[in-house]
């Protein structure tokens, strides 16, 4: 998946694409989609599934200026962290969109999940700070 003297690409590679669908999603419910989820009273959780999203997605972006500056500084940890963000955004971003637009309600009790994802990663983001040891 990423080359091993080079950590930094995957989160780069990550931040790139999901920057780009976090933006397209953002725009869409806010224009394309905003009749839909006026009427539907999704619009905010809509709003909330992009906010996460792009939050994430530049959470990413630092992650990877980070492992390209100080490579063995908790390189490890960090690339479980944008695993799990990258998870997190899928799982609770994705089911509050497609929540949002009407999705299968079996799709509620993924959210937590997602969210769980997401400060995982904020926590091996925190581990990561105060790690001494090369990357594993």
């Amino acid at each position: 998946m990423t080359n091993c003297s080079q950590p930094w690409r995957f989160p780069l590679l990550a931040a790139g694409i999901l920057g780009l669908l976090g933006v397209a999603l953002g725009a869409l419910g806010a224009h394309a989609l905003k009749p839909v989820l006026t009427d539907r009273g999704t619009q905010a959780a809509w709003d909330t599934a992009a906010k996460y999203h792009l939050l994430h997605a530049v959470a990413m972006l630092a992650a990877a200026a980070w492992m390209r500056a100080a490579p063995l500084v908790g390189a490890g940890r960090l690339r479980w962290g944008v695993r799990c963000w990258c998870t997190g955004i899928a799982l609770f971003s994705g089911s509050l969109y497609w929540l949002a637009l009407g999705g299968p309600r079996w799709l509620g009790p993924v959210t937590p999940l997602g969210g769980l994802a997401l400060m995982a990663g904020w926590l091996l983001a925190a581990a990561a700070a105060l790690s001494r040891d090369p990357p594993g």
